[in-house]
């Protein structure tokens, strides 16, 4: 059984491409044709987005956002030639799927930033393709909702005097653990609460209330997750959004392309403000954004490759 961590080198061949493509394609007509003529782009895919990653790491940090955007946007073709093998059905669908506000503000706050979702281009096709929503539902986003939901930048919400997640248990355990208080910031009673998250959870065996908490008895082991529950990259932790108000139950990967599609556009087009941003120091968003640019590099890679990892296994029954 391949390792995670080693398929997209596996995948730098385009023989083993094809291969792979084959397999994903089991269930549609022309499987052994549209495998052998995706190959060379499936395989492109992943290598140019890997090489952006690595030249964003290597770059000024004044213009990473829009390596690793180009990079994910990449990544995102390659997954989705996996299960679509006629992508691009058009041109509207080469559009990023977002769009941001186009001159900000002399009172400009990051944090209170927005995205908004368009009707046409990459992002509702992926999410549409990839996680079933269509329409997606919100219309909009804001920078405090997205990077709220990212773990690793928890720490730096505690710094701001923020807990915008909290540790509610780990990966391949049976058992999750919520602080009684939480149920007062969702305005639910504890199985109100209960029944909102149970479809984001293997089947729920018991649950037991103790004096300040109260425990969840999985039947069985969370394997991997998605929103509203989310995977530390390094510890495998699980965590959780502290209130209503950031609540986000969708997957980080959507997160992340969301958060770099801004970045790269105050990078490109507000280039006064982020030249400020990078040299100066000023803005309290600064750690954040420094410190998200490191973590996406790292975890988007890792996660998509995870997602093709399992369809691999989950084809070939492994």
């Amino acid at each position: 059984m391949m390792e995670t961590n080693q398929l997209f080198t596996h995948l730098s061949a385009q023989e083993n491409a094809q291969s792979f493509l084959r397999t994903c394609y089991q269930n549609i007509d022309e499987q052994t044709k549209k495998s052998y003529q995706n190959g060379p782009t499936f395989m492109h895919y992943l290598e140019h987005g890997l090489q952006f990653y690595k030249s964003g790491e290597e770059s000024s940090p004044i213009v990473r956002p829009v390596l690793y955007f180009y990079g994910m946007v990449h990544l995102l073709k390659g997954w989705l030639l996996t299960k679509r093998p006629d992508y691009p059905e058009s041109t509207a669908l080469l559009a990023h799927g977002v769009t941001s506000r186009k001159r900000k503000r002399k009172d400009y706050q990051f944090f209170e930033d927005e995205v908004k979702i368009q009707q046409q281009g990459l992002f509702p096709y992926f999410v549409r393709h990839i996680y079933q929503f269509n329409p997606f539902p919100l219309e909009k986003a804001s920078m405090l909702l997205l990077l709220a939901n990212i773990p690793e930048l928890q720490v730096l919400w505690n710094y701001q005097q923020r807990e915008t997640l909290i540790d509610v248990g780990e990966i391949n355990n049976k058992q999750l653990v919520f602080p009684t208080s939480i149920l007062d910031h969702y305005h639910l009673t504890r199985n109100a609460f209960v029944h909102r998250i149970r479809p984001f959870l293997p089947p729920i065996k018991e649950v037991k209330e103790e004096r300040t908490l109260f425990r969840i008895d999985l039947q069985n082991v969370v394997m991997q997750a998605d929103g509203p529950f989310f995977v530390h990259m390094d510890n495998q932790r699980l965590y959780f959004p502290t209130s209503r108000d950031i609540y986000f139950p969708y997957s980080e990967i959507i997160a992340h392309y969301l958060i770099l599609y801004n970045l790269s556009m105050l990078c490109r087009y507000e280039t006064e403000w982020w030249g400020e941003l990078m040299v100066s120091k000023e803005d309290r968003a600064y750690p954040m954004i420094e410190h998200f640019l490191e973590v996406t590099r790292r975890k988007i890679p890792y996660l998509i490759e995870k997602e093709l990892h399992s369809m691999y296994s989950d084809c070939n029954g492994k």
